[in-house]
């Protein structure tokens, strides 16, 4: 009688786990018999849900109770909801790089916020309040918490950002991509424990259905990736790209700490107006109507291929571009004839290689070919040119023809992008007077660091920084991102693979719409295959091989080195996944069909 008044608590998240067979003992109707256990088990009666140190993209950590009986993707669910983010299923956990201790650090604890008294059954259906989840609103301590996840973290020191581990080459990048979890097992079956410390990263490029009036949280921490993305060289782009980041990160930082943070009390659509012109645009550009005639684009051009050995360099002609492909002509007139050559744009690479100052507006443009890529570069002669040209071929690359809905959007987005990348000698009116006091080696990457002292980089920063300066906060991340998205390497996952027949190791570039294939020797993409002429792909497991299947009997198997199998499998299957999400569906995430596509004969 004694014993049972001392132990009286709430027990509903015990479960029984199997040590040996290293499983939960879930289902309570089950005898200990049908799942086979014997007499010489070891059962452990203990709480599913424990604390957990969680890192979030911006730097920040927090201990929360995170389950550790159900399938990761379901712990992340879980998580997400707790802070606020939607669309959990673009995010995944991984593995941290283990920093290198210094004995001095001793001291210098980092501080830690505690989210452990967060009662599980206010996370599973979250009500919101001031646009935040009641659970935040508690407390003057919670509310500061959310402050700090939804509002964005001011520039790195320069030394902080130095000391951070930057991947010096992609194989680099290929092994911290062996660190992600596995979705479809739980967290003590891949060996972490109570208190262990993991990442919180959006995993899959994919970001379905950014509403800035609801996705605080979820914009901030993306900012925050992909701003660290940039300053630690995880991907690369151009010294005018990163002088534009350099000044976006100066305006963002500055408006977040003077604008009244985006936790508005009217969350309840204050304005239906906005919403319902926001959601015509959205059907508009998702019934995209293909009309009878597709608008042509023809103009004089010049071609360069860096593969033909010839000295000549540029060559003009006139080119034509109709359907998804590109003709060239000795000249206008000769254009009724036969060309010299077509370029079939679907599946090639493209990129942007231009330089406003210099107007060098270039488009490279890498082409399947049975032994590799061929490259080959396009010179336009302005922007007007550039800017139809390149937005013709980036729907070319994509299966999609000029008639597409989104061709004058993505003229359009060029366009402001070139501009941004102006320089403005003349008006420095609006420059902050103690522009002595940026930093920019906050802002910019360590080899900029080393490249230009502060005083250089300042107004070739503020510079940039014209352009933006009027962009509210929301609009200002938006910029970022779009801009991170339109860098050539964007969504791009390495691993170290092996193909088969193949006595080399060479790397595998996933992406959110096609695989690519690295070359170590040659360091540039030889092969890419795009996921819409994938017929099948499955995974061998018993010798742990990924054989994949595409349209035109072309069949690819590969070993992977740096991570397991299973996690190229599973970025196959959840970017096609990402793929199948549509907007009559959105409120509903179809669970079961993510564990179909990445859960491999495990999952089954």
């Amino acid at each position: 009688e004694k014993l049972r008044t001392t132990i009286k608590r709430d027990w509903s998240d015990h479960a029984l786990w199997w040590e040996q067979k290293q499983r939960w003992l879930l289902r309570t109707a089950w005898t200990l018999e049908k799942y086979g256990i014997h007499a010489d088990a070891r059962l452990v009666f203990m709480p599913q849900h424990k604390p957990l140190k969680l890192c979030l993209p911006n730097g920040i950590t927090l201990k929360l109770r995170a389950c550790f009986s159900n399938p990761v993707f379901q712990t992340v669910m879980g998580i997400c909801r707790m802070l606020n983010i939607r669309h959990p299923e673009e995010l995944s956990l991984l593995r941290p790089i283990e920093q290198k201790k210094k004995k001095k650090d001793k001291d210098s604890a980092e501080e830690i916020y505690d989210l452990t008294e967060v009662p599980l059954s206010s996370v599973s259906r979250p009500c919101l309040y001031n646009g935040m989840p009641a659970h935040f609103a508690d407390s003057t301590q919670m509310e500061a918490i959310y402050k700090m996840l939804s509002v964005t973290q001011p520039p790195p020191a320069p030394e902080v950002i130095a000391k951070q581990y930057r991947p010096a080459s992609v194989v680099d990048k290929a092994h911290i991509h062996g660190r992600w979890l596995d979705s479809s097992r739980c967290l003590m079956q891949q060996g972490i424990q109570e208190n262990d410390r993991v990442w919180l990263r959006f995993k899959f490029y994919a970001f379905y259905d950014i509403e800035p009036k609801y996705d605080v949280v979820r914009l901030t921490q993306l900012y925050e990736q992909a701003r660290w993305a940039i300053l630690l060289e995880d991907i690369d782009c151009t010294e005018e790209e990163m002088m534009l980041f350099g000044a976006l990160q100066y305006h963002i930082s500055k408006v977040s700490q003077s604008e009244p943070q985006m936790l508005s009390s009217s969350a309840a659509m204050d304005d239906l107006e906005s919403a319902l012109q926001s959601l015509e645009v959205k059907m508009e550009g998702e019934t995209s109507t293909e009309y009878m005639t597709a608008p042509e684009l023809n103009d004089y051009l010049k071609i360069f291929r860096p593969k033909r050995l010839t000295l000549k360099g540029y060559k003009q002609y006139w080119f034509k571009f109709q359907d998804t492909s590109i003709s060239y002509f000795k000249s206008k007139e000769e254009s009724i004839g036969e060309p010299i050559q077509q370029i079939n744009l679907k599946g090639c690479e493209v990129a942007p290689d231009v330089n406003v100052t210099a107007q060098k507006f270039l488009i490279r443009l890498l082409i399947p070919a049975p032994e590799g890529m061929n490259e080959v570069y396009l010179r336009c002669e302005n922007e007007q040119q550039y800017a139809q040209w390149m937005a013709a071929c980036r729907l070319g690359s994509k299966g999609k023809t000029l008639a597409d809905s989104s061709f004058q959007s993505e003229i359009q987005s060029i366009r402001s992008f070139l501009a941004m990348q102006k320089t403005s000698s003349s008006s420095h009116g609006n420059v902050p007077a103690n522009d002595e006091s940026i930093n920019t080696h906050s802002l910019v990457s360590p080899r900029y660091h080393k490249k230009y002292k502060t005083k250089q980089l300042t107004p070739r920063i503020l510079d940039a920084y014209q352009n933006v300066a009027q962009l509210s906060l929301t609009d200002a991340l938006m910029r970022f991102l779009q801009i991170w998205q339109a860098l050539p390497d964007f969504g791009l996952s390495y691993v170290v693979v092996r193909f088969k027949g193949s006595r080399k190791d060479e790397v595998m570039g996933i992406a959110p719409n096609r695989l690519i294939r690295i070359d170590l020797g040659v360091g540039d993409v030889v092969k890419t295959w795009r996921y819409n002429n994938m017929k099948q792909w499955n995974v061998n497991w018993d010798i742990r091989q990924v054989a994949i299947e595409f349209e035109g009997n072309v069949n690819i198997a590969f070993g992977c080195v740096t991570a397991d199998c299973k996690i190229v499998h599973e970025f196959i299957g959840g970017y096609i996944f990402m793929s199948t999400r549509s907007r009559e569906k959105s409120d509903t995430l179809n669970e079961e069909l993510f564990h179909k596509l990445t859960g491999g004969h495990e999952a089954l």
